[in-house]
This record gives structure tokens, C-alpha cells and sequence, in this order.
């Protein structure tokens, strides 16, 4: 890592600085008022670990399985729409990152290259395909398609977005996308100068439980159901067939005023865990006390199979080389790998000695203690 550079707030502090404002505003910021987004990240400062010692940690491993793909950690790279706003390779080079770190990437259906381009980036690493379900299911079904013939092992379908949430940093700054932005996996144009009306417009808002069915007769992926907030949600995801659920607000970016994603966690993985894995989307931009604390180890601890990462890719990107060629002067990729693989170490079949306890007013009860499953 470059000498400049000693914790994340230093790679937020470079995107700030490095990134045109708009960008940095559509990477970084939430809907409404942005108090869930603010909550996201307070939830962490809930929670503690309760090490225990004179415990053999002489080999131990970070290693996991996710639908049944093996990882080297229990941290998977998020779908991040529109990298190329932070670099000009985009995805391109966050594959390539994931695979060196040998987790799983998501590409999202707003990115700036197709599944076989991703592919063909990084050969042979596992990569899932983020689907936002358009009006026009002929296109819809070839996306799919084109997912499982480049060798992606997963669908990720993305329900929390009926419509776009009301970004107030984007409507201050009169975001819109470059004209020379890739993106070729939707059916429309998002480049009008209302970005919230044209970003409703790639999702189909009549889509119901029911509809998943016909998600399935098209495609044998594994599916997993991304935007679940409640138990009840969470188990209609599993009786329709999904292999997974994603805990996620969509960063604080869609509907401001739900839960943190992290205490709901508890809720779905009490409801479903014995029959789906649960994943939790961490839902804020990670800051040097979060990845001090080691919040993989907590979300692990509370029952999370693995969390996901959204928005570290983009800041690591913001610290080397600079490239002529981004429309915003962002530079290149770098290979340093997030902080939050320090997550709890599994020795054999043994759980972790650490547990989670969650600080609460004394009026209250702490939940009990969930074993580490990463």
C-alpha cells in the first residue's frame, strides 16, 4: 500500500478530492435526508465483540463457501452500478481485484460492460449477475441468458427498487451520466436530464412473488433475492424458490427511514437461516473505526454466511495512477485489498471464541449469542 495512505479514511479523502462532485455525491450519498444511511453505519457502534484467549490460533483460515462456490473470506464485492465514473476500466479491473482477492464479484446490470466482457477479464472466477427486471421481458430473458453463457454461477435479482429513491445530492447537483457511458444492459437510455425518472424506467414496477416463477422456468441459476428487510419477506423469498437472501437497504438509497441492515440481520436469519444462506449488504461507505472493529467478524457473529462490500472498490481505486482517459480524471485501479478480511478465523469445524454482545439501554434485553458460521 502507498506510504500516503494509512487507513480508509485516507482513500475516502482521495475520492473526495480526485472525483468530479457529482460522482463523488452519486457514489457516496443516500436518499431523503439520508438518516438510514446514517444508521447504517451507527449500527456497528452497537455492537462488541467479546474476544476470548489462550485460544490455539496457530492455523486458522478466513475461508468460506458461498452456493457452494469456495472463497478465500467471507466478503463478496457488491453490484456497484457505473464504475467507469471512478475509472476507466470500471468492472473491468474490479473483477480482476476480486479474483485476486478470491471472492465473488457481482456485476450489476447498470455497468458499462457485458457479462462476456466481464469474463473474459478475469477467467474462471466466480461472478454473479445483478438483474434489474425490465418492462420488456425479451430483453430481460437474454440478459439472463447472457449470464449463464459467459459461466456466471448466480442471479442476483435486486427487489427494492419499484422505483428510484429521491437523492437529494443528485438533484442539487443535476446529476447525469457522461454521453459516452457505456450501457449495454438495459433497453433504454438513462442519460436524460431527469436521472431519478429515467433510472424507474429500467425496472418493470408491476413485478410481483409470482413472477419469480417465470424467472426460473428461463434460467437453472441459483437465485438470490437482494432487498429484504423483514422476516416476513425473507420467507416468501425462500418458499419461491430462492437460494439466498441479501439483507439490504440498498445503501440508504432507495426508501430513507427503514431499518439498518444490520439489525434486522438477527430477524431473517432467525426466520429462514436453516433454509436459505443470508448475506447482509453493510450499506454505508467504510470508515477506519467500522474496519478497526473488524464489523466482518460481526456480521459474521450475528449470522451473516458473508457480507457484502459496495463501495470500497471505488475508493481503493482513487490512489494510484491517474488516467488521462476518465471523463473525470479519476486514476487507476489499485490491488490492496479492504481491511474487513480480518474477519473472525474458523479453526476446522470449531466455531470462533469470539461472540457479539450489542450495547442497549438496561431497559432492554441484549439478544442472545449467535455463533460465528464463516
Amino acid at each position: 500500500m502507498s506510504s500516503g495512505f494509512v487507513n480508509v479514511d485516507d482513500f475516502e479523502a482521495a475520492a473526495r478530492e480526485r472525483l468530479h462532485p457529482g460522482a463523488h455525491d452519486y457514489i457516496a450519498g443516500g436518499a431523503g435526508d439520508e438518516h438510514t444511511l446514517r444508521e447504517n453505519r451507527a449500527a456497528f457502534g452497537r455492537w462488541e465483540l467479546r474476544p476470548r484467549v489462550l485460544v490455539d490460533i496457530s492455523s486458522v483460515t478466513t475461508a468460506t463457501t458461498v452456493l457452494g462456490t469456495e472463497v478465500a473470506l467471507p466478503v463478496l464485492v457488491a453490484p456497484t452500478a457505473f464504475q467507469r465514473l471512478a475509472d476507466p476500466e470500471g468492472e473491468l479491473a474490479t473483477a480482476r481485484g476480486a479474483a485476486a482477492a478470491g471472492t465473488v464479484m457481482s456485476l450489476s446490470t447498470l455497468s458499462s460492460v457485458t457479462p462476456a466482457e466481464l469474463a473474459a477479464a478475469a477467467p474462471g472466477a466466480p461472478q454473479w449477475f445483478q438483474l434489474y427486471w425490465s418492462r420488456d421481458r425479451g430483453f430481460t430473458q437474454g440478459l439472463v441468458e447472457a449470464a449463464f453463457a459467459s459461466g456466471f454461477s448466480a442471479l442476483v435479482l435486486t427487489v427494492d427498487l419499484p422505483v428510484a429513491g429521491r437523492r437529494e445530492r443528485d438533484v442539487r447537483a443535476a446529476f447525469r451520466l457522461p454521453d459516452d457511458l457505456p450501457l449495454p444492459n438495459i433497453p433504454q437510455e438513462l442519460r436524460g436530464d431527469d436521472f431519478h425518472t429515467a433510472l424507474h424506467a429500467v425496472v418493470d414496477d408491476t413485478l410481483t412473488w409470482r413472477d419469480l416463477e417465470w424467472l426460473h422456468s428461463i434460467s437453472s441459476l441459483p437465485l438470490v433475492v437482494k432487498g429484504i428487510l423483514t422476516s416476513e419477506d425473507a420467507l416468501l423469498a425462500a418458499e419461491h424458490g430462492a437460494a439466498a437472501v441479501v439483507v439490504s437497504n440498498h445503501g440508504g438509497r432507495q426508501l430513507d427511514g427503514v431499518p439498518p441492515t444490520l439489525d434486522v440481520l438477527p430477524e431473517v436469519v432467525e426466520a429462514v437461516g436453516e433454509r436459505v444462506e443470508v448475506l447482509l449488504e453493510r450499506g454505508f461507505m467504510l470508515d477506519r473505526a467500522a474496519t478497526e472493529r473488524g464489523d466482518a467478524s460481526r456480521k459474521s457473529l450475528v449470522g451473516s454466511d458473508a457480507p457484502e462490500i459496495r463501495l470500497w472498490c471505488m475508493l481503493t481505486w482513487l490512489t494510484g495512477r491517474r488516467a488521462a482517459s476518465s471523463p473525470f480524471h479519476a486514476p487507476g485501479v489499485r490491488d490492496e485489498q479492504p481491511a474487513a478480511r480480518r474477519s473472525a478465523p474458523r479453526r476446522g469445524g470449531n466455531p470462533s471464541r469470539l461472540r457479539w454482545s450489542r450495547r442497549t439501554p438496561a431497559s432492554r434485553t441484549p439478544p442472545s449469542t449467535t455463533r460465528c458460521v464463516a
